[in-house]
């Protein structure tokens, strides 16, 4: 009998999975290098972690060399409103999903709102992406051009014929990391290791002007745009609501009777960057009366006005298959996610309380306050891509925004400037 019919038939099935993941789980005593056998006439691309493992494979982007954090989604579907999402920006993004750009890339369709149908952004986001197996042939009704030929317009680079399984647990072993990614015949020696982090990739990623959506909707949201996605717009306005954008940094608390509603979108890295959104947040939850809803990043900076902290997670939670429970009712839905950073809810302030927790590691994914209509989320009800389970919540938030107005709620509280400095004390409590 060999060795492994024995151990399948002396170890219970939990045993023997522990031993699995005991034995890969074992360190190399050099680091990994992984070299794939490149296409004659393809160009040679390297990833190489700050870790030390270096991956060889072949280039299908753009000749260029890049560095940021390495994350990975386990999305299967949505690679090019992926690419587009904000929250990568200043990322290298590595997709578990084996094949990749088979169904090429969509037009540039605009929708009604003059937003781009099939993409989050105007541009790809990331810095660069990782697969395992670029398909060389696309074939999808829509497409109009391959995901090299894409990444190539757009100066993005791209490797392929890595072992993403390994790279993976890589990460989920020792949290993301930074990487290069590089094209050549050899990998670069000298890498200035620049963490995308340490900037406020907030501020890059907003608009920085207002911007009118939907202008004949029958209830104004202003949305703060930390990085939006163009279904955020476009799920607010289908709703029936006039949206105005406004930037990450907008004094929206001296405006506050111009709006109906507030809603704080998602974004990409530290949420303790955005020290004026956050100011500006505490203001509102001082004297606001009407509905306020945030989204990912709109989620942190909600809770971080509110009087929580923040901690950067160790992979991150990216792919549209994350369990979240309502902790209001127990039911558990499937969402679309991509942050890197979450609340620390151990300990709420007064008058807040935990709305949705992860069901995977039990992280934060949204809070609610008692007695105000301010609620948050930490993932993505718009999903794109992604499922659908919860898109109710944008019809919950209008028809709440749209009773308040019908009901003749004041924008906000009449108080004297000392009773506003006292609330504002007592939201961060």
């Amino acid at each position: 009998m060999s060795l492994s019919k024995l151990a399948h038939k002396l170890l219970s099935p939990i045993a023997l999975h522990a031993s699995r993941r005991s034995l890969a789980s074992v360190a190399p005593s050099q680091p990994l290098h992984a070299h794939y056998p490149v296409v004659p006439g393809s160009l040679t691309a390297h990833l190489q972690l700050r870790s030390g493992e270096r991956f060889t494979g072949g280039s299908f982007g753009a000749p260029v060399s890049t560095v940021g954090e390495t994350v990975f989604t386990t999305s299967l579907v949505g690679y090019p409103e992926s690419m587009t999402d904000p929250s990568y920006l200043g990322q290298l993004l590595v997709f578990t999903q084996p094949l990749i750009g088979n169904y090429g890339v969509p037009h540039r369709t605009r929708d009604q709102y003059g937003l781009l149908k099939h993409f989050e952004s105007e541009n790809i986001q990331c810095r660069g992406i990782i697969v395992s197996d670029y398909a060389l042939k696309y074939s999808h009704w829509n497409a109009c051009e391959s995901l090299a030929q894409w990444c190539e317009r757009e100066g993005i680079p791209a490797i392929t014929g890595v072992d993403t399984r390994a790279l993976v647990h890589i990460l989920r072993g020792q949290g993301s990391t930074l990487g290069s990614l590089s094209v050549g015949a050899e990998s670069p020696k000298n890498i200035d290791w620049v963490d995308p982090n340490v900037d406020n990739l907030v501020a890059q990623a907003s608009t920085d002007s207002v911007r009118v959506f939907n202008p004949d909707g029958d209830v104004h949201v202003a949305l703060i745009d930390c990085g939006v996605k163009y279904n955020i717009i476009r799920s607010l306005c289908d709703q029936g609501a006039r949206v105005s954008l406004v930037p990450w940094n907008h004094a929206i608390s001296a405006e506050l009777s111009a709006y109906d509603g507030i809603f704080i979108s998602n974004g990409p890295g530290s949420p303790t960057h955005c020290t004026e959104t956050i100011e500006q947040l505490r203001q509102a939850f001082a004297v606001y009366q009407r509905p306020i809803f945030g989204i990912c990043m709109g989620n942190q900076l909600m809770g971080l006005a509110a009087g929580l902290n923040a901690y950067k997670l160790r992979f991150g939670n990216r792919g549209h298959n994350q369990p979240a429970v309502d902790l209001t009712n127990g039911r558990c839905v499937i969402t679309s996610q991509n942050h890197g950073y979450a609340l620390d809810d151990s300990k709420m302030p007064a008058g807040w309380d935990r709305y949705y927790v992860n069901a995977n590691d039990g992280s934060n994914e949204g809070i609610r306050h008692l007695s105000m209509p301010f609620r948050s989320v930490q993932f993505h009800p718009e999903a794109k891509g992604g499922p659908l389970d919860t898109a109710y919540l944008f019809k919950e938030f209008v028809d709440q925004v749209r009773a308040a107005k019908a009901a003749g709620v004041d924008a906000v509280i009449d108080a004297s400037a000392d009773s506003v400095q006292q609330s504002a004390v007592s939201a961060q409590a």
